[in-house]
């Protein structure tokens, strides 16, 4: 069987699971969840979004036979805020910069300001979608092989928090319960699809509740949902 992945995106995503949801949980001392539609200064959602909990699964465990689905996100610290300033690359590195030899940062380097979280703490439950021509490849054999990494601390890469500075602890999940917090967080990001033909990238929404404590996770985006009912 010829390694799965060049059509993921013409997947619909299984309405449920023959497993029950995985459940892990991500701590740590710093976050930042960068809301898309505030450019200027970089300003964090105040929870972990879908796509970033994906990411940090995948940085525990990650096969091109299966994704991860998240389906609910419950917060187990308050939610506190910080800010920082720091200087920052105006500019991604050209082959101008290289065939130079350097980057002139009087020229790139701008201060931003950060509004981000600290002392954050998480419990993600996410499902484990093994693509059709894998199905063979039972989804018992992926949810062991993460379960066994979390418990020892293993990893494939760093575990981060939205940005690579911001380390994740990642560990076995506990009972602690979810804080009292119930808010509407209005349209929050959902996902990102690669095109690995094209390069592409594709985002999607979703309407973000918080309810004690617990945001439920929708399969589909709002774009993905509107495509089916175009379609």
């Amino acid at each position: 069987m010829s390694t799965p992945h060049h059509d993921w995106d013409t997947l619909p995503v299984p309405s449920s699971f023959r497993y029950p949801p995985l459940s892990v949980e991500a701590s740590g001392d710093w976050a930042c969840f960068t809301r898309p539609e505030l450019v200027s200064e970089r300003v964090s959602y105040p929870i972990i979004t879908p796509a970033a909990a994906v990411g940090l699964l995948s940085s525990v465990f990650w096969k091109p036979q299966f994704r991860w689905v998240v389906e609910r996100i419950e917060v187990l610290a308050p939610v506190k805020w910080t800010t920082f300033r720091r200087n920052e690359s105006g500019s991604a590195i050209t082959r101008d910069h290289l065939s130079k030899g350097y980057l002139d940062v009087d020229d790139t380097v701008q201060q931003r300001m950060t509004t981000m979280l600290r002392d954050v703490h998480y419990r993600i439950h996410a499902n484990v979608w093994v693509h059709p021509e894998a199905e063979e490849q039972a989804p018992a054999k992926w949810r062991d092989q993460f379960q066994r990494r979390v418990k020892r601390g293993q990893s494939f890469r760093t575990p981060f928090l939205g940005m690579r500075e911001f380390h994740a602890d990642v560990m076995e999940a506990s009972d602690t319960a979810p804080i009292g917090w119930t808010e509407d967080l209005g349209v929050m990001h959902h996902s990102v699809v690669y095109d690995e033909r094209t390069g592409a990238e594709t985002y999607d929404w979703f309407e973000a509740k918080v309810v004690d404590g617990a945001m439920d996770i929708p399969r589909i985006g709002l774009m993905a949902a509107h495509d089916l009912e175009v379609g």
